[in-house]
C-alpha cells in the first residue's frame, strides 16, 4: 500500500496505492465534510491538483446516512469523485462537540447537532459506517481531548484510544473477511461493500511526551496500515505542537504513511514534512478564505476586505494556480466579499486551496531534486 521512495533532510517521498489510484506523498487533503467543498466543484479540485478528498463519518452518518450512500454504490459513486477518499472516524467530534456528548468506555453518546436526536458511536459503529461509505483510507475511533487537559483526563483518553483501536482493527478485519466470503461465494466482486485498503491508528496523548510515546508504541504493536498523530492544533502553541511532532514522527514505522491531523498552515506543514510526516488535512485555508483572508502565491497573505482594495484593479494574484485569481481584479473580489456574494467565497477559496496544493507539489519536487 505505501512505498517509501526517498528520505532527505526536507522530508520523505513515497506513494500510497489505493483502489482508486496512487497518491504521491507528501500531500494535503481538502476537506469535503459532507462529500463536497463549499462552492468548489470536484472538477475544480482535480484541476488544482487535489489527489484525495477527506470526508466526515459523523456528518455523513447523520445526513444522508451510510445506508443511503452504500445503496448508491459507495461514497465515490454517491459524490461523483473517482480519486481516493479518506474518512475520519468521528473521533474529532468527540472534541469539537464535547459540550454536547458523554464519553463512556464503550463509546460516545451524542445529540445530533441538527435536531438533537440521540446517537451513539463507538469502535464498531465507526468502522461499520466507514466500510459502508467505502473510503480507501479509514481511521480508528479515538478520543481527542483538548491538548491542555489535566493529565488524568489525557491518560483516560489514551487508554480509551488504545482499547478502541484494538476493537477497531478486530472489527475491520472481520468486515473484510465477510466481504471476501461474499465475493468468493458469488464469484464476483461485491460492489455493495467498500473496497477498504487501509486502517490508520491515531496517536493521542496531548502535550505529554511520555503518554504520546506509550500510545505510539502500543498502536505500532497492533500493526496498522498507517499511523496518524491526532489531538494537535486544538489550542496549544505552535512550538508545543511542533515539539510533539518532531519527537513522535520518527518513532512511527518507516514503511507506513504518517499523517498529522488538522494541520494546514503551509509553514507548519513544511516543518512537519522535514520531521517525516506524509499527510495533512485542515479546514483552515477554506475557512479563512470565506472571511476574506487570501493566501498568496508569494507566501504572504492579505485581507481582501480592507478598504485599500476597493479601487485596486490589479489581478488578485498574477501567479496563482487558480485562473480566477489571475484573471479577476482585487477590486471585484473586494466587492463580492463585502456584498456577501457566494461567488466571492468561491473565488477566495479557490485561491487558498490552489496555493496550498501547489506548495505541496513544490515541496514534493524539491525533495525529488534533493535526492538525485
Amino acid at each position: 500500500m505505501f512505498t517509501l521512495e526517498k528520505t532527505t533532510d526536507l522530508g520523505r517521498r513515497g506513494k500510497i496505492e489505493t483502489p482508486h489510484g496512487i497518491i504521491e506523498t507528501p500531500f494535503f487533503m481538502p476537506v469535503g465534510t459532507a462529500g463536497a467543498m463549499k462552492g468548489i466543484t470536484h472538477t475544480d479540485l482535480t484541476d488544482l491538483g487535489a489527489q484525495i478528498l477527506l470526508c466526515n463519518t459523523y456528518h455523513l452518518h447523520i445526513q444522508p446516512g451510510e445506508d443511503i450512500v452504500q445503496s448508491a454504490g459507495g461514497l465515490h459513486s454517491f459524490v461523483g469523485w473517482n480519486k481516493p477518499i479518506l474518512t475520519d472516524s468521528g473521533g474529532y467530534q468527540v472534541y469539537s462537540l464535547r459540550c454536547n456528548n458523554k464519553i463512556k468506555d464503550e463509546g460516545v453518546h451524542f445529540n445530533s447537532h441538527l435536531d438533537g436526536a440521540p446517537l451513539f458511536m463507538g469502535p464498531e459503529e465507526a468502522i461499520t459506517i466507514q466500510h459502508k461509505l467505502g473510503a480507501d483510507l479509514i481511521m480508528c475511533f479515538d478520543e481527542c481531548p483538548p491538548s491542555k487537559s489535566a493529565k488524568p483526563d489525557i491518560e483516560k483518553a489514551v487508554d480509551r484510544t488504545l482499547k478502541w483501536a484494538a476493537q477497531c482493527k478486530e472489527i475491520h478485519n472481520e468486515l473484510k473477511k465477510q466481504k471476501k466470503q461474499r465475493s468468493d461465494s458469488s464469484g464476483s466482486s461485491d460492489s455493495s461493500v467498500s473496497s477498504v485498503s487501509s486502517l490508520f491508528g491515531i496517536v493521542q496523548g496531548g502535550l505529554d511526551l511520555k503518554l504520546r510515546k506509550k500510545c505510539a508504541e502500543e498502536l505500532i504493536a497492533l500493526d496498522f496500515d498507517g499511523y496518524a498523530i491526532g489531538g494537535l492544533a486544538v489550542g496549544e502553541s505552535e512550538e508545543d505542537m511542533l515539539g510533539i511532532v518532531e519527537a513522535i514522527a520518527p518513532l512511527l514505522p518507516e514503511d507506513k504513511p504518517r499523517y498529522l491531523m488538522g494541520v494546514g498552515v503551509v509553514s507548519q506543514m513544511k516543518k512537519c514534512i522535514a520531521f517525516g510526516i506524509d499527510m495533512f488535512d485542515c479546514v483552515l485555508p477554506m475557512r479563512i478564505a470565506r472571511h476574506g483572508t487570501l493566501l498568496m502565491s508569494d507566501g504572504t497573505d492579505l485581507r481582501i476586505t480592507n478598504a485599500k482594495f476597493k479601487n485596486d484593479h490589479t489581478p488578485i494574484d498574477s501567479d496563482s494556480p487558480s485562473k480566477f485569481s489571475r484573471e479577476l481584479n482585487k477590486s471585484y473580489l473586494h466587492h463580492l466579499v463585502k456584498a456577501n456574494e457566494r461567488l466571492g467565497e468561491t473565488y477566495a477559496q479557490m485561491q487558498n486551496i490552489s496555493v496550498t496544493l501547489k506548495e505541496m507539489e513544490r515541496l514534493r519536487n524539491e525533495i525529488e531534486l534533493l535526492s538525485e
